[in-house]
């Protein structure tokens, strides 16, 4: 008889849990967004003004990137032993309290202090990021990466608030005897106290140890396939997907030339007499470029595979380079193209990598090695933020912009040799 099948009693559950998940996951992104952005857009403006150096304005996204990487191995292990809701919840109040150390340090004009606040502050970055593999936990296989871009998805919009209440929160800051450029942490820190409590409050059931305890059911079924999602045999093609190396390479990657033009976009633009405004306007739709395409990313991947959507975001960054270095110093909307292009080559890339890493690795050790792979993330962020402000000094802007795109193209071979290698 196969009128029941006892593969199957987990799916009902598992799909409404999975839909809980995401809404819940939504919400929580759409503060998170606003909390990630306030800093990227007044950050290196913010050090520049306290260290009165430009080569250095590049050192608070290091600095922030590297909090990140401790991060996601906290996150990464509280999640492993306790479940998401305490570990992303964890991730985002430590984002909340560096941001009090910013505004804290701002006010006492303490470089030291503000950037032991930066680190802090920089878990609110990486959570931000590791929610998008919670999106996935109960994702059947042939959706995980529309999983993930519906949480990604959620960002944009507190993403482009965000920089956009520079200026208006640089006005009440000031009010306060606040320095000006400390305002956009105000919000940040409210809007990732507010995701935390968001997750810990209605993050039930969590969505990985329901998929481990999904996951543990399937093993004793004799029917069921090494690998599979929901008790069904998976094509041999789904099975031999590239694994944890490829997915990590091209993140890194993606990551690093990401963050390196990103950092050092606002300092070029405000060099140039171009004011906070104008520099939110175009993080803001950078930031609006790295999420919102998000849906259509997901499809592409599940659609046509993640290898090609890989390699696909190596050529957008390149392009991203070479619009961003010949942009007219006095053009906001060259910058704004540059940034936008700059958004999508790593939208492209995070999700594609994502989904390959979710592929490769089962419930038991997912978070670990998911905070794993994220410490190289974060590891490559702060490499680009820390070298491109030398960079800029060095050898000037349009460099940095065009020596990140050709490095972008290391993905498309590193994506063919996966391939051949499948």
């Amino acid at each position: 008889m196969t009128t029941n099948v006892p593969a199957r009693i987990g799916d009902v559950p598992r799909l409404q849990a999975q839909r809980r998940s995401l809404i819940v996951l939504v919400a929580a992104q759409v503060l998170s967004g606003v909390g990630l952005a306030a800093g990227v857009t007044v950050g290196a403006l913010l050090a520049q003004d306290m260290l009165g150096s430009t080569g250095l304005a590049g050192l608070p996204s290091a600095v922030g990137t590297a909090g990140s990487a401790l991060a996601a191995v906290a996150v990464g292990r509280i999640s492993q032993a306790s479940g998401r809701r305490p570990g992303l919840a964890a991730g985002y109040l430590a984002g909340a309290v560096g941001s009090a150390g910013v505004i804290a340090a701002a006010v006492a004009g303490n470089a030291v202090l503000l950037f032991l606040a930066l680190f802090v502050y920089g878990a609110g970055s990486a959570t931000t990021l590791l929610a998008r593999y919670a999106g996935a936990d109960l994702a059947a296989p042939a959706h995980r990466a529309r999983a993930v871009s519906t949480v990604l998805v959620a960002t944009t919009l507190g993403g482009v608030v965000g920089p956009n209440l520079a200026a208006p929160t640089g006005d009440l800051a000031h009010a306060l005897g606040i320095p000006y450029l400390a305002g956009p942490f105000l919000l940040a820190g409210a809007a990732y106290a507010m995701a935390a409590s968001v997750l810990a409050i209605w993050l039930r059931p969590d969505p990985l140890l329901l998929a481990r305890a999904l996951e543990s059911e399937r093993t004793v079924a004799p029917y069921a396939q090494p690998g599979d999602a929901d008790g069904r045999p998976r094509p041999a093609a789904e099975r031999r997907r590239p694994g944890v190396p490829a997915g990590a390479l091209v993140m890194v990657l993606t990551q690093l030339v990401m963050v390196a033009i990103m950092t050092m976009t606002p300092v070029h633009m405000h060099d140039h007499g171009h004011g906070t405004a104008a520099s939110g306007l175009v993080i803001a739709i950078h930031i609006g470029a790295m999420y919102l395409p998000s849906p259509l990313t997901g499809w592409l991947v599940d659609r046509y595979g993640r290898l090609t959507v890989a390699a696909a975001s190596g050529l957008v960054l390149l392009a991203a380079g070479i619009v961003a270095a010949g942009a007219p110093d006095d053009s906001v909307a060259a910058f704004a193209v540059a940034l936008a292009l700059l958004g999508l080559g790593w939208n492209f890339g995070l999700v594609a990598g994502t989904a390959i890493i979710t592929d490769a690795v089962p419930p038991a050790t997912r978070a670990t090695t998911q905070g794993l792979v994220d410490v190289s993330i974060s590891i490559a962020g702060a490499t680009g933020g820390m070298a491109s402000g030398l960079v800029v000094a060095v050898a000037g802007y349009p460099l940095l912009a065009l020596g990140g795109g050709i490095l972008a193209l290391l993905i498309v071979p590193a994506v063919v040799a996966a391939a051949r290698s499948r």
